[in-house]
């Protein structure tokens, strides 16, 4: 056990598990994070039950014999909901988003208070990688350039700092943020990432652009990892479509949050986007073909990001 790590106050860390209707998938989440082999008196473990109607709230009861496990309902619908909640209830000073479809590997929380005592007061946002657990065969279309999308993050063997987000990320399955920080920037936006049936998405990478522009730090460390599932039902390509149509329609989120655009400018900007999309016959192509080619599959997926962010700036809402 690393000695260096030591906390100001009970509840240094607080793991925040957000949950809807996955009860048995969240029981193996928070067993996990329990059997680390880090100092009990350093963490907590909240999990805020998004207003699930299956046995949730039985097992996290199974844990809170355990003084570290507290349980939070919170009615209102929606991931970045969930997660505003959770950070405004936890005791914590750093607060570590955790799926409750994942698996926390051997050495997370110590690598998460290594992370933090290193970083210093300049630190932004801190993950690391996410390996996945296939539920099914990997399909022979599914290239490395679409994968992310199932919530793989592997930048390399190194740390480092991220410095343009366009290119690399934390996911919320996995990244530490200040308590302090959190409150400082409103957290998350609630217009972003899922809620109820759509998939809606970058309430995590928002957050962190948000961090960034106040000149924080972003930084991966791939020691901080974490194992997290990808079911049966994605595996398809209907469920690829429909997730980069979804990112289309949160790009085009954020882009009104961020410019607060004119509804001349949004045009402006879909026609711009449509414009670049009709000059490459080869990506109206793959929209319209079906393939079990790799490389033209991630073609079609990339090509209705432009789909949806065109969608989305004309009016489409959630």
């Amino acid at each position: 056990m690393d000695t260096a790590v030591r906390a100001p106050e009970i509840g240094w860390i607080s793991v925040v598990i957000c949950t809807r209707n996955r009860a048995d998938l969240l029981r193996k989440a928070i067993a996990s994070v329990v059997r680390q082999d880090f100092p009990r008196s350093l963490y907590e473990i909240v999990v805020v039950d998004n207003g699930s109607t299956d046995h949730t709230r039985e097992v996290v009861s199974e844990f809170e014999v355990d003084d570290r496990v507290v349980y939070i309902r919170e009615e209102r619908t929606g991931l970045c909901v969930a997660r505003n909640t959770g950070w405004r209830s936890c005791r914590g000073s750093y607060v570590a988003y955790f799926d409750d479809d994942a698996i926390a590997q051997p050495g997370w929380l110590l690598a998460i208070g290594d992370a933090v005592e290193r970083c210093g007061p300049n630190m932004g946002a801190v993950g690391g990688r996410v390996d996945p657990m296939w539920e099914g065969a990997r399909p022979e279309w599914l290239s490395d350039g679409i994968a992310g999308s199932l919530t793989i993050v592997d930048w390399g063997p190194s740390e480092m700092v991220i410095a343009d987000l366009a290119r690399a990320w934390l996911v919320g399955a996995n990244m530490v943020v200040p308590k302090a920080l959190l409150e400082s920037v409103g957290g998350f936006d609630p217009r972003l990432d899922r809620y109820g049936n759509n998939l809606l998405s970058s309430g995590d990478v928002f957050l962190q652009k948000k961090i960034a522009e106040r000149g924080y730090s972003v930084v991966y460390v791939p020691k901080i990892a974490i194992s997290h599932l990808v079911p049966l039902y994605r595996l398809d390509q209907t469920w690829f479509r429909s997730r980069f149509y979804w990112q289309g329609i949160s790009d085009a989120m954020m882009y009104t949050i961020e410019r607060a655009p004119s509804r001349r400018q949004r045009y402006r900007a879909a026609l711009g986007r449509a414009l670049r999309l009709m000059r490459s016959p080869r990506r109206l192509r793959s929209l319209v073909l079906p393939t079990t080619d790799p490389d033209t599959f991630a073609l079609k997926c990339f090509a209705l990001i432009d789909v949806g962010f065109i969608r989305g700036l004309l009016g489409v809402r959630r």
